[in-house]
Order: structure tokens, then C-alpha cells, then sequence
């Protein structure tokens, strides 16, 4: 069956179809909640409510633009729903931070899957700026209407998670040395 025809049967609640649907997309819209959430716990049950979202609103998919790009846009606001009614976001950050941290990285020391628990230790609104700023290419001003914060605000964020992961890449590479 056809990607259309298997959206079009999922909107008229047909089991199969989102069977077939979530066959598909599972691995790489779980992949954005693991990037988003603090743990595997967390992502798996920010998965499921992103998939009964995507369900619910299939049928207002246009069939304009990439299916999975809208798959992908209707997980992260789930997500980011979530950590706003949670108020986890709500900060006002006065004092300056440069923008840029610079991390020298070798490759061969350090593997994804830490990079991605590294990324996930860090507090909620600093990992929500960095996912959304670095790995997913938003700009401050998108970030700043989708977490209702502001511009400095979402700068300040990416600047303090930057520092953070700099901080434990560092202390990693130190212990990895004395071994």
C-alpha cells in the first residue's frame, strides 16, 4: 500500500494502517524523543503520546511538503507542550554569557551514545534550547515562540548547556587520559 493511501486509511481509524504507519516512522521518531527527553523512560512515554497525537491529527495532514517532516514537527511540539505546562521553561536570564563555547573533541574518545547522555543530563530548558538550536537548526527568534521565552533568554540556554557539555567532555577526556 502506498505511503497517500496508508495516510488516508489511518485517518478513517484503520488499525492496519497505523500499524503500517508506525512500522515506518518508529525508529526515527523515537530517535528525536531520546534527543529531547531527559531519559529512556521519559522518551518512550513522550513517544506514545506523540504517536496518539499524530493519529488524532493525521487527517489534517494536506499532503503538501515531506509526511515525515510533519511526523517529525507534530513529535516535538508534543514534546515541547509537554515541558510547557510543566513550566519548566519559564526563566529570565539577565547577566551575558558569550555565544560560543568551543570543545576540541577528539572522535576517536568519544562515542554518540555518550555524546546523547551527555545531552540528556542536561536540565530540561537548557537540553530543549541546544536540541532545538543546534541538532535541529531553529534560529533563537523560532525557539523563543515555540518555548514562550525570549530571545536572550533562549541565547543565555544554549550558552549554559554549551559550557555544561564542554565542562563533562573535558572531565571525560582528563579521566580517559590518567587510565
Amino acid at each position: 500500500m502506498g505511503l497517500n493511501k496508508l495516510i488516508k486509511q489511518c485517518a478513517k481509524n484503520d488499525r492496519k494502517a497505523q500499524e503500517e504507519i508506525y512500522q515506518l516512522f518508529a525508529g526515527k521518531l523515537f530517535s528525536i524523543c531520546l534527543k529531547y527527553s531527559k531519559n529512556k523512560q521519559e522518551a518512550q512515554d513522550n513517544f506514545q503520546d506523540g504517536f496518539v497525537t499524530i493519529f488524532n491529527k493525521i487527517g489534517q495532514f494536506k499532503f503538501k511538503g515531506s509526511f515525515e517532516g510533519w511526523l517529525k514537527r507534530i513529535m516535538v511540539n508534543t514534546i515541547l507542550l509537554k515541558y510547557r505546562q510543566k513550566n519548566v521553561l519559564n526563566i529570565v536570564v539577565t547577566e551575558e554569557i558569550p555565544d560560543e563555547v568551543i570543545v576540541d573533541v577528539d572522535d576517536d574518545e568519544i562515542s554518540l551514545d555518550f555524546l546523547l547522555n551527555l545531552i540528556q543530563e542536561l536540565p530540561d530548558r537548557y537540553r530543549m534550547v541546544f536540541n532545538l538550536y543546534v541538532l535541529d537548526g531553529f534560529s533563537h527568534k523560532e525557539i523563543s515562540k515555540m518555548l514562550h521565552i525570549a530571545e536572550g533568554t533562549s541565547k543565555s540556554n544554549l550558552a549554559r548547556a554549551r559550557a555544561i557539555l564542554k565542562n563533562k567532555i573535558e572531565l571525560h577526556q582528563e579521566e580517559q587520559q590518567s587510565v
